[in-house]
């Protein structure tokens, strides 16, 4: 009942979250491009999702508000990836007269997928997960973990041919 004031604390706690999370992502987004250069793109944004899907999906399990502000920490800092990095491996591959083209077409392969998962989420989350709020969280944590350790297979050739020239 949302006039309810448990449900009216409910609802401010998820602002409290949410500006953890975001905060932690404000910040993250100047450290992971220093960490990547000093590193590696690709392995700052697997260890960005994994650590985000394991964190996601630990909300489906917690049960005190105060500890749920741990699992934040992980998720903006997948967030803070998931804005960043693949746009820095993408701009390091493209020839520079189609990067705009190019950037477009990439768009899409991010505004889809999220797309997408509005329209099935809710059906998926009714019928298949029987309506556990904190399946589909667990789902979304899962698909991060799988979706960082595909990273693995994505070239990141302009960043390991500079990594090269420094050693």
């Amino acid at each position: 009942d949302a006039s309810t004031t448990a449900f009216q604390d409910a609802g401010s706690w998820v602002g409290v979250m949410s500006a953890t999370y975001n905060l932690v992502s404000a910040l993250a987004a100047f450290l992971l491009p220093v960490l990547g250069r000093k590193t590696n793109r690709k392995a700052v944004h697997m260890g960005c999702l994994v650590l985000g899907g394991i964190s996601l999906a630990s909300v489906g399990f917690i049960t005190d508000k105060y500890l749920l502000l741990v699992p934040m920490i992980g998720i903006g800092l997948a967030w803070a990836s998931i804005l960043t990095v693949p746009y820095a491996i993408l701009v390091g591959s493209l020839p520079p007269e189609k990067m705009g083209y190019y950037m477009g077409i990439f768009n899409f392969f991010v505004v889809i997928p999220q797309v997408a998962a509005g329209v099935v989420m809710g059906p998926i989350s009714h019928h298949l997960l029987g309506s556990d709020p904190g399946y589909p969280l667990v789902l979304g944590g899962v698909c991060l973990v799988i979706g960082g350790l595909l990273t693995l297979r994505v070239n990141d050739e302009a960043m390991e041919a500079t990594q090269k020239l420094k050693r």
